[in-house]
């Protein structure tokens, strides 16, 4: 079972474990992070799942689609590594995955 730390906008690093099929979104949910809400319900429509992937793991993710590159776009706090968690899935390759909850758009 993959254990993803997201780091939340207060600094304080909680580690979550991600079930088969989980994405970020869900795994952060399951974990109580706090500042993903999620408020879509995971459907890319109102980032309110937006982490910042540690540097060394971005390579590790299949690039953002079209939809969810276009709301990146719009967020302003975005960054290079910006993604919304309800569109990145997780798999065992990224056991150990760190990400960070930027402030709250």
């Amino acid at each position: 079972m993959p254990k993803i730390t997201y780091v939340q906008q207060d600094g304080v690093a909680v580690t979550a474990d991600a079930l088969p099929l989980m994405t970020l979104m869900e795994t952060a949910l399951m974990g109580g992070v706090d500042g993903i809400v999620g408020t879509c319900g995971g459907i890319c429509s109102c980032a309110t799942c937006h982490v910042w992937v540690d540097g060394e793991w971005a390579d590790r993710l299949a690039p953002p689609g079209a939809e969810e590159a276009d709301m990146i776009e719009g967020l302003a706090h975005r960054r290079p590594e910006s993604r919304l968690g309800c569109q990145v899935p997780v798999n065992e390759a990224l056991d150990g995955l760190v990400v960070r909850v930027p402030p709250a758009e």
